[in-house]
């Protein structure tokens, strides 16, 4: 088994391993206004060797209304199609965007927290990083042997909207909202028929984790930022949404990579929150 990777890989070392045997690569390209734009990119030249998972069609289940804009998949159907992919238990899986890591952390999030997989990291700087490493891109689709990946959902990785009401102003759970700033406080909001936040939530945008060119700040940079917003509150406690629990799994990860282990995913969010007119919504800046 080849060297192991659980939060970034850089591009150097994608390139010196990401043809063994046990990797496999996943382009996770999208665009919110545009959902066709990701399975397109792909179609144009990706990384070689990469698969295409849809956000809306593989890594989401079906939208009901009320379970927010991006709701899990359900776990069989997600490891059959993790399965068709030549991923297995030991598998390492590399997942990329053209976004910072945007959608791809998703992904990691799926693998690494609720499915418990140890082996699987997002490529630091994305498809601008390989490419700026004038690395080629591939047309191809490649052919893997399918085999059987076994579920082993991690139950504790994620809360649901109950948990997040009963424990809203009590001790012992802090909400990250990775959304903009201006988002977070009921300003511009175009993509829910709500503004506002959760009552209580801190706001950590999640591009705030990210240097100038697109990769992560380094670890010790990460940690001093987190642990200022935390104000000793211990990272345990945290519970990450954004609108849909795509980028919420950036400050996660930004978590993880910073050695601040155990924040849980909100993966309805403020789509799924603000779809219950019974449930507290605040506007403006956190106090």
């Amino acid at each position: 088994m080849s060297d192991s990777f659980e939060t970034l890989i850089g591009v150097p070392d994608l390139i010196r391993h990401g043809g063994a045997a046990d990797w496999r690569i996943f382009d996770c390209r999208h665009d919110l206004a545009n959902p066709a734009f990701g399975r397109s990119a792909y179609a144009h030249g990706h990384i070689p060797g990469a698969r295409f998972l849809s956000l809306d069609d593989d890594l989401s289940g079906p939208r009901s209304g009320t379970n927010g804009r991006h709701p899990l998949p359900e776990p069989t159907a997600f490891a059959d199609l993790l399965g068709r992919c030549g991923v297995g238990r030991d598998t390492q899986v590399i997942a990329y965007d053209d976004a910072g890591g945007m959608f791809a952390a998703r992904l990691w999030w799926m693998l690494r927290h609720w499915l418990g997989h140890r082996r699987v990291a997002v490529l630091d700087g994305g498809l601008r990083a390989w490419c700026d490493d004038a690395q080629p891109l591939s047309t191809e689709l490649p052919s893997v042997a399918p085999t059987r990946y076994v579920a082993a959902i991690v139950a504790s990785a994620r809360v649901d909207a109950d948990h997040v009401r009963v424990h809203l102003g009590k001790a012992g759970m802090t909400l990250i909202d990775a959304r903009s700033p201006d988002r977070f406080r009921g300003e511009n909001e175009t993509l829910d028929p709500v503004g506002g936040h959760i009552p209580g939530a801190l706001n950590r945008f999640f591009r705030d984790n990210l240097q100038a060119d697109g990769r992560f700040k380094p670890p010790g940079q990460l940690r001093t930022e987190f642990e200022t917003l935390l104000r000793g509150r211990d990272a345990r406690e945290v519970i990450h949404q954004c609108g849909s629990g795509v980028t919420a799994c950036h400050n996660l990860l930004a978590m993880d990579h910073a050695g601040l282990a155990g924040s849980r995913l909100y993966a309805g969010s403020w789509s799924e929150w603000c779809a219950d007119p019974a449930r507290p919504v605040a506007t403006g800046a956190p106090g």
